[in-house]
């Protein structure tokens, strides 16, 4: 309907008339395909509603969020395990106290 307010000798009213829509529903149309707004639906691709797209970006920032944490977690646990089996020697602990209570 739009493309064809655009040809010669047709108005917008007359197109809305034909097609039995509100002018001014027509009008916002031609306005939104002017701002390139119709671009996705036009190149063939999903339209996902707004609040959708919300949700799916709250749930990749949670699973970055969770990621980091699962990758600190797991260095934490590598350097402790190399610390129980490798470095042992390096390890230097106070002198244990005599067992008969004596200094």
């Amino acid at each position: 309907m739009v493309e064809e307010t655009f040809e010669p000798g047709m108005t917008v009213s007359l197109v809305a008339r034909r097609h039995g829509v509100a002018p001014n529903q027509l009008f916002t149309w031609r306005r939104l395909v002017a701002q390139g707004s119709l671009t996705a639906a036009g190149s063939g691709e999903e339209v996902v509603p707004a609040s959708d797209y919300r949700a799916l970006q709250n749930q990749v920032r949670e699973l970055h969020r969770l990621l980091g944490k699962k990758t600190l977690e797991a260095e934490i646990l590598k350097e402790a395990l190399e610390h129980a089996t490798g470095s042992k020697k390096q390890l230097r602990l106070p002198p244990s106290p005599p067992k008969d209570g004596s200094r």
